[in-house]
């Protein structure tokens, strides 16, 4: 049971370091309060409560237990309601979104390095090193400057670091898509929409206080996150910079609490505003990229994604991990053909893959763990194509290969015929190696759920018809050095006055005309439209 403060508290703060959950916290009046999520009763220590021992008017009581509805009083309204067609979300998909999503992901397991202050860091570098992207731990959540952690100090840190708080990263990705200036601008959002987005609505074995608690945990792990960008020129938008900055900026949790009958205030909502970090200024900026300063970078988030990370983390954190890191591979083109051992690094860790390949028994484990995982996948209509070459059947799991029987009583029947009298019956047992032959094998792509596969599809169609109408406009405008000097004579206009209507120098149109250069795109179409030029 919980605990509570009553309001005739004089609060004198002297329970507040002793309580061992952190459970003792300031409300927006000033005042002490308990969070029933994280009020354990102190349960571990095998001793009256702390905050009671330290009390000089022994004030914590047990908090009842909340009867009736759960009233909430008007708070700030939402940025928006993501999933307005029931199934998907447009949402930023920046480089810096997809690898603080790797890192939530992996916490623990993940490849941190150490620099020479001894403070953790990770170096995602870009265009074999043209530009890089760093990635730091901060402990606390409210300094805009925050102090980045020590190896030492972030392993709690890691250590608690929840898979699901990929889902909250997402959400907030996915929010900031209805904001123009989403580095300056706030997004709001309550638990009860984060509830319904992860499914946590339908828990009923989870009391409102552990949702609570466990909403405000997740939304937490991303703010942590400290990102400096040093991004190269990429055609006419110029290179530039960031200093360390949050990915995301908590700005303010607000509590909201009813009270009952005999004077107990019971917490019932929350409320989040978080800001974009300045990263969102070069890679989501919708203005910039139309005036060549920025980026614009967009994905979908399939929203059964969400409530299947919630539904399976504990079990399949690896199945979640391949499904998280093919959110963004898939933007980059379906077809891209993915090496068994690259998967395993996604889902497992690298350290962890070399470990178990040392040892038979490891190895063993680790295919059945593997296999486990793109069976729940394939449940999930994520399904592996299996490259016939790298991967044949022998080696295939075996719920893959038994996916090809017929359902119809008949055909089975003449199929399990066939089979035992063929040498490569499905049923056979693996061949030795086949950890080997696995390390050789490809997976040609994955097939994704239809309200996932059709987003994508549309997305690759749009960015086909875009280079598409490039082409064309660009062929339509080939003009060799011959063709333009030509057009000129017949017009009866001399270099000097073509250079003058063209605003170009006499010898940029000799050496154009004698074919030492070519003229770029604007200016071929100018020299189109002043020689009169057909096409």
């Amino acid at each position: 049971m919980a605990y509570t403060i009553p309001n005739e508290c004089v609060q004198c703060g002297l329970c507040v370091p002793a309580c061992p959950t952190n459970a003792i916290q300031l409300d927006a009046n000033n005042n002490y309060w308990v969070e029933p999520g994280l009020c354990n009763n102190c349960e571990e220590q095998n001793s009256p409560p702390a905050c009671l021992s330290y009390c000089p008017d022994n004030l914590p009581v047990p908090l009842p237990q909340k009867k009736g509805r759960y009233k909430v009083d008007l708070q700030a309204l939402p940025t928006q309601y993501l999933f307005a067609d029931g199934y998907s979300n447009p949402m930023s998909s920046a480089m810096v979104i997809w690898e603080a999503c790797n890192i939530l992901a992996k916490g623990q397991i993940f490849p941190w390095q150490v620099d020479e202050r001894g403070k953790v860091y990770h170096e995602r570098q870009v265009k074999q090193g043209k530009g890089k992207i760093e990635f730091r731990l901060a402990d606390d959540l409210i300094s805009e400057n925050p102090e980045t952690l020590s190896y030492k100090e972030a392993s709690s840190l890691l250590e608690s670091m929840d898979i699901r708080s990929t889902c909250l990263h997402l959400i907030f990705a996915a929010s900031i898509t209805a904001l123009e200036k989403p580095w300056e601008q706030e997004i709001v959002l309550n638990n009860q929409q984060i509830e319904t987005y992860l499914g946590l609505d339908k828990r009923k074995d989870l009391s409102k206080a552990s949702k609570l608690t466990l909403i405000k945990a997740l939304v937490q792990q991303p703010c942590q996150l400290v990102v400096n960008i040093n991004w190269f020129q990429q055609g006419k938008i110029k290179s530039f910079s960031t200093p360390p900055d949050r990915i995301w900026h908590l700005v303010a949790i607000e509590n909201h609490f009813q009270e009952d009958s005999q004077g107990y205030k019971h917490l019932v909502s929350m409320t989040f505003k978080l800001r974009a970090g300045i990263w969102s200024k070069y890679f989501f900026n919708i203005q910039g990229y139309k005036e060549y300063l920025a980026y614009y970078q967009y994905g979908t988030l399939p929203k059964f994604l969400l409530s299947t990370v919630m539904g399976v983390w504990h079990q399949h954190e690896g199945a979640v991990r391949i499904m998280l890191w093919l959110l963004f591979k898939s933007k980059m083109g379906r077809q891209q053909c993915i090496t068994v051992l690259k998967l395993m690094y996604v889902a497992y860790g690298e350290a962890k893959v070399r470990e178990d390949s040392a040892e038979r028994e490891k190895r063993k484990r680790l295919i059945r763990r593997f296999e486990s995982d793109l069976e729940l996948l394939a449940s999930y209509n994520i399904k592996a194509v299996f490259d016939p070459v790298t991967y044949p059947l022998k080696i295939q799991p075996l719920w893959a290969r038994l996916a090809d029987i017929p359902e119809d009583a008949d055909e089975s029947l003449d199929f399990w015929i066939n089979d035992a009298n063929n040498e490569d019956s499905i049923t056979n047992s693996p061949p030795p190696g086949k950890w080997n032959l696995l390390m050789k094998s490809r997976i040609l792509q994955f097939q994704l759920p239809s309200e996932w596969n059709e987003k994508l599809s549309n997305w690759e169609n749009k960015k086909q018809r875009r280079s598409n109408t490039k082409k064309k406009v660009n062929n339509l405008s080939i003009l060799d050095g011959k063709q333009i000097a030509n057009a000129r004579k017949l017009q009866g206009i001399s270099q000097r006055k073509l250079a003058e209507k063209l605003g170009k120098s006499q010898s940029w149109i000799r050496d154009l005309e004698k074919g030492r250069f070519s003229a770029k795109h604007h200016d071929r179409l100018k020299i189109i439209q002043v020689l009169n030029i057909k096409q």
